[in-house]
C-alpha cells in the first residue's frame, strides 16, 4: 500500500514522502497514531502543491538573498579600534562587530553567525567571507585602523 509520511519516522522514511508500506503496517500502526495518510489522487495532488509552495518560496529567498550580496560585493567597511604596541588590537573585533558596522554603513541587517571569520586582533586589512544564504556567498574588504 502507498502512503504519505505525516512525520519522519526512523528506518521507514522522512515527512512528505511517498512509500510502500504493508497494509497490516499502514492499517494498525501507521494510520492510528496519524504518522501516514494514504497516497489517494486527492492526498498527492496536496503534496504536490505543497511542495511547489515550498519550492517557490525557497527560490524567492535566494533571489532576495542574492540581491543582497550583488549590493554587498566589494564594498569596504572601515571599523576603528584602540591599538597598542606593533598594531595589537586591545580585545578583538568579532563577527558581531562586522554585523553592527554593516547595518549601520549599509542598512542591511546581516546575522553574525553568517560571517565567517575568525576574530580580528590585528590592525590591517582583511577579507571577510558572508554566507547569507545556502547557496549565496560574497566578500567584503574590512579595514581595521587605529582609534
Amino acid at each position: 500500500m502507498k502512503v504519505i509520511l505525516l512525520k519522519d519516522i526512523k528506518g521507514v522514511g522522512k515527512k512528505g514522502e511517498v512509500i510502500n508500506a504493508s497494509d497490516g503496517y499502514a492499517r494498525n500502526f501507521l494510520f492510528p497514531r496519524k504518522y501516514a495518510e494514504e497516497a489517494n489522487d486527492s492526498n498527492l495532488h496536496i503534496l504536490n502543491q505543497k511542495n511547489e509552495a515550498v519550492r517557490r518560496k525557497k527560490l524567492e529567498e535566494t533571489e532576495a538573498a542574492q540581491k543582497i550580496a550583488d549590493g554587498l560585493k566589494g564594498k569596504e567597511l572601515k571599523l576603528a579600534a584602540k591599538a597598542g604596541e606593533g598594531g595589537r588590537l586591545f580585545g578583538a573585533i568579532t563577527s558581531k562587530d562586522i554585523s553592527a558596522e554593516i547595518k549601520k554603513q549599509f542598512k542591511i541587517d546581516i546575522d553574525k553567525k553568517k560571517i565567517i571569520t575568525e576574530s580580528i586582533r590585528q590592525l590591517g586589512n582583511y577579507e571577510i567571507e558572508l554566507k547569507i544564504y545556502p547557496e549565496v556567498t560574497t566578500k567584503i574588504n574590512v579595514f581595521v585602523v587605529e582609534q
